[in-house]
């Protein structure tokens, strides 16, 4: 399983690398450039750099003051030694520049590489004619923890204001490595290259899409080092097959697990159904959907390999406390997963029923839409689950249910909830790993946190960042179907970690399948349940073959 890691953490594998193992900054710095010039002359020349394509066009390569500067003076130096036509620009006085930065500047320009100062970069258009092949950014690494200023502000507006194809050194300038988010300006890069690890920035919106083209470059780092627990996972296919469980000769259906899904209400039955049937496709012996008794004629015409469970209801069409009794009795007998909340809606005898089945169920718990409006405010309950609980909220969801809404009822109070709860949501997207570990550790549940990208974390302190899916899966039910797959996985007696882990993976991964032959304007829930069978065949084929 790839990992992601933080500047911090980043920073303590290039320490350890130096002091631990022996390595100097200084080779590191060598090999981080080689590594960029093999990328320019794949993409640009087609050669090893000896050829003549393209060899009279223009680079220029923007240093910085610190090591990505330092990176940008060894690119500049090996392709002006491969004869490439190559300038730099540096923000930085070179009196001011230190360490390795400072040894490869003199290298660079005892090799007779052209360097000038930002400004001519800003104030002389010749600086920029003829049309240069490619940019180099080099300005600011991964440590950017505050808003850029000028002249580097200046440089990545002129930039991206030009719309030259640009290749990021480790991270687009302007970047935050460890959210991803834009530090008041930042370079859109055609493509970058990072050393050792990828960083979380690359992956978290909007730093995933201003990073272009990712390439993730062995400069030597130890691989222990690169390998730490601690780090934030990021899955790949092969991770999936190893956790998706066999289905043995000698098996019936009861082998692979049976839920209950409490789901549906007056005008809420989709929901119900895409969720059971996206259970079934993922692979469960058997699923259950319990709902209101005056919706069983409605469920009946529309099910086929699904069973329903008639409940208690208030008489408008949603359930009634009492069916608690009805559940945990067939919990009893027959169900190993409760999946709860698709179409549920809210009131707060639905509260007080989702509370009692946590802290009662003993089995694993899937809380989804309507279930987890259901604990918003009492998300201490969850405390009381006697068998692991995923909650699977999208940011909205996330908000209410970490928010405190004051009770009180006026006009300028509810303006007040609103700005503070778009405050939150502003929160939660800026730093939605964090969150979603501050929220597990508090509730000691598993989260799976959609958005793009979805982000699960668990119980333990472990975190995933989700590669797969695409915009085509912002629609309705799209939650629903991935409840479904997340219940049937844990039926067929993955762990909840891994359950989550693989779940949304599928789901994603199903929707890029799905997305090819509908688009992402007409995509639709429906479509990711049918091409889930699609999936499942190739991950199969991928896993013979190995």
């Amino acid at each position: 399983m790839l990992k992601a890691v933080t500047a911090q953490e980043m920073q303590q594998i290039d320490r350890l690398t130096t002091e631990k193992y022996g390595i100097a900054g200084c080779v590191l710095m060598e090999r981080a450039g080689l590594a960029v010039v093999s990328r320019v002359n794949d993409i640009y020349f087609h050669d090893t750099g000896n050829g003549t394509c393209n060899s009279d066009k223009k680079i220029i390569v923007l240093c910085g003051g610190g090591n990505n500067g330092g990176d940008g003076f060894v690119i500049a130096r090996i392709l002006h030694n491969q004869r490439r036509n190559v300038v730099v620009y540096l923000t930085a006085r070179p009196e001011n520049l230190k360490g390795d930065a400072r040894t490869n500047y003199n290298a660079a320009k005892k090799y007779g590489v052209r360097i000038y100062p930002i400004k001519r970069f800003l104030a002389d258009p010749l600086s920029l004619t003829p049309k240069p092949l490619v940019i180099i950014d080099a300005l600011l690494g991964t440590g950017l923890n505050k808003d850029v200023r000028p002249p580097v502000s200046d440089v990545i507006l002129k930039v991206n204001d030009m719309s030259w194809p640009v290749i990021s050194v480790d991270v687009p300038s302007g970047i935050s490595s460890d959210t991803g988010q834009i530090m008041g300006c930042a370079i859109k890069a055609h493509a970058t290259v990072t050393f050792g690890l990828p960083k979380r920035g690359h992956y978290l919106f909007p730093g995933a899409e201003h990073s272009g083209s990712l390439f993730v470059e062995d400069i030597g780092f130890p691989q222990e080092l690169l390998a730490s627990g601690s780090m934030v996972n990021v899955p790949e296919q092969e991770d999936i097959m190893s956790l998706l469980p066999k289905r043995p000769k000698y098996s019936h259906k009861g082998t692979y697990g049976h839920v209950l899904l409490i789901a549906g209400s007056k005008g809420k039955t989709g929901a119900a159904l895409m969720a059971a049937k996206a259970c079934l496709r993922t692979g469960a012996g058997l699923v259950t959907i319990g709902i209101p008794e005056t919706m069983v004629n409605a469920f009946q015409s529309r099910v086929t390999e699904e069973m329903i469970l008639p409940l208690p209801e208030k008489g408008d069409g949603t359930l009634s406390y009492a069916a608690s009794g009805v559940i945990l009795k067939f919990i009893k007998k027959r169900a190993k997963v409760l999946a709860i909340g698709p179409g549920l809606s809210v009131n707060e005898e639905i509260s007080k029923l989702v509370s009692l089945l946590i802290s009662e169920a003993g089995i694993p718990i899937v809380i989804d839409a309507d279930g987890l409006n259901a604990v918003a405010g009492r998300i201490n309950i969850l405390g009381k689950a006697r068998s692991p609980v995923i909650l699977t909220p999208h940011v909205g969801e996330m908000a209410r249910l970490i928010s405190q809404k004051s009770e009180v009822r006026s006009r300028k109070s509810e303006e007040k909830i609103d700005m503070l709860h778009s405050k939150l949501l502003d929160t939660i997207e800026r730093d939605r790993i964090n969150t979603a570990l501050s929220f597990t550790k508090r509730t000691k549940t598993h989260l799976v946190l959609k958005g793009v990208p979805t982000i699960i974390a668990t119980a333990d302190g472990n975190s995933f960042i989700n590669p797969t899916g695409n915009p085509g899966m912002a629609t309705a039910g799209t939650g629903d179907v991935l409840t479904g797959v997340i219940s049937a996985l844990l039926a067929q007696r993955l762990s909840a970690q891994d359950a989550s882990v693989a779940g949304v993976y599928l789901h994603g991964l199903t929707g890029d399948i799905a997305v090819r032959k509908k688009g992402e304007h007409s995509l639709v829930a429906s479509d990711i349940i049918q091409a889930l069978p699609e999936v499942f065949k190739m991950i199969r084929r991928t896993s013979s073959a190995c």
